[in-house]
């Protein structure tokens, strides 16, 4: 009895190719899905806008001791609305469990010495107690300025990096329209949950760009060795490129996992800690590095592939292909269609009798023959 073959896992049939998502074949659909998140984000970000912190905005900063418990966040910030100077536009979070933190508009003198005798009456404190530290919106702005600049010398640096290392502009501007669509639609999910922006939030997506890059480098890295020498090969650029992404899909879905678990413990510990950075953080690693991981397959590789197509060598060999293939086609129809012919015997068919004489005459040796004779 012959031995069953082993089975073959997802990965081992996705990287064979006996298993294929066609990810390429399905690039307008991935295109217009991406480039409508896209489209919304932008949007919100428009209309609802991202709610700057002091950092970038200006305004003031009041610290004050306070034993943090379940409620205390929340009790601080309902108070702020009942105190004497108004649209403070506060924002309360907890520095530990010893002291909270809350941030306002920018205030006067006046307005400053009022809100932190408000405060220390709310937490039952000494006005001495509470401190305060006031930033000019100059140097919010400079921060804004200098985060653009690190932003542009990061996409600037990219695209020369992996045209340097993979020798085609195309895979520098796949990457960089990718990079576009993680960093857009993080900042349109954090207008509309109200997150807000602060120095965190910035590390956080710098850091999801070099995740989402991570990323797609893998991928194309797949598809620079897969299309080597492809001219000498049946397949087209696309499908070769395909065959890829299928090649890494599950790594880069466990990579994404792995990564995404400690991000999204950092988040829940954020929102019920009631830590603002971790919230921060959290929201932008979580959502950039899922955004990534997708970018990197139907946006970044499929459209590698779409500019790769329209090179004249691409297109030269894939109409070299379509003629062989239809060749192929031709001549497995042509086998399909002829009938089949069958030859008849001319010669009539002997009887039992007739059959077994002419044996015997064959057999008989030609002197018995003629002594019978």
């Amino acid at each position: 009895m012959a031995e069953d073959k082993p089975r073959q896992n997802i990965a081992n049939r996705l990287y064979k190719g006996t298993l294929s998502f066609d990810f390429i074949g399905n690039r307008k659909m991935w295109f217009m899905i991406t480039g409508g998140l896209v489209i919304a984000s932008l949007l919100v970000l428009m209309f609802k806008q991202l709610t700057l912190g002091i950092e970038f905005s200006g305004g003031t900063d009041f610290q004050a001791p306070v034993a943090v418990q379940e409620g205390t966040i929340a009790e601080v910030r309902d108070a702020t609305s009942d105190f004497a100077v108004q649209d403070l536009e506060a924002q309360v979070f907890s520095i530990g469990d010893t002291a909270i933190r809350i941030q306002t508009r920018s205030l006067s003198t006046q307005e400053i010495t009022q809100t932190r005798s408000d405060i220390a009456a709310v937490l039952g404190t000494d006005i001495e107690d509470v401190t305060y530290n006031t930033i000019g919106g100059s140097w919010g702005a400079q921060i804004s300025r200098d985060a653009a600049v690190a932003v542009v010398v990061f996409v600037v640096l990219v695209m020369l990096l992996i045209g340097i290392y993979f020798r085609d502009w195309r895979m520098s501007v796949a990457a960089i329209v990718a990079l576009a669509h993680d960093m857009i639609v993080t900042l349109g999910v954090y207008a509309l949950i109200g997150f807000t922006m602060t120095p965190s939030t910035l590390i956080g997506i710098l850091t999801i760009l070099g995740y989402s890059l991570y990323d797609t480098v893998v991928v194309f890295d797949k598809v620079r060795e897969n299309t080597k020498d492809l001219t000498e090969t049946d397949k087209t650029y696309s499908e070769r490129a395909n065959l890829a992404i299928n090649q890494v899909l599950v790594r880069s879905m466990n990579t994404t996992i792995i990564g995404v678990l400690p991000v999204l413990a950092m988040l829940v510990a954020g929102i019920v800690g009631q830590s603002n950075p971790l919230q921060d953080l959290g929201l932008a690693l979580l959502v950039g590095m899922i955004a990534g991981a997708i970018s990197s397959i139907v946006i970044a590789t499929p459209l590698l592939a779409l500019l790769k197509e329209r090179t004249p060598e691409m297109v030269e060999h894939r109409e070299e292909l379509e003629k062989r293939r239809a060749r192929a086609e031709y001549k497995a129809a042509a086998v399909r269609a002829e009938p089949a012919v069958t030859v008849e015997d001319p010669t009539p068919a002997a009887s039992p009798t007739e059959l077994t004489r002419q044996q015997r005459r064959t057999h008989t040796p030609r002197s018995k023959r003629k002594g019978k004779r």
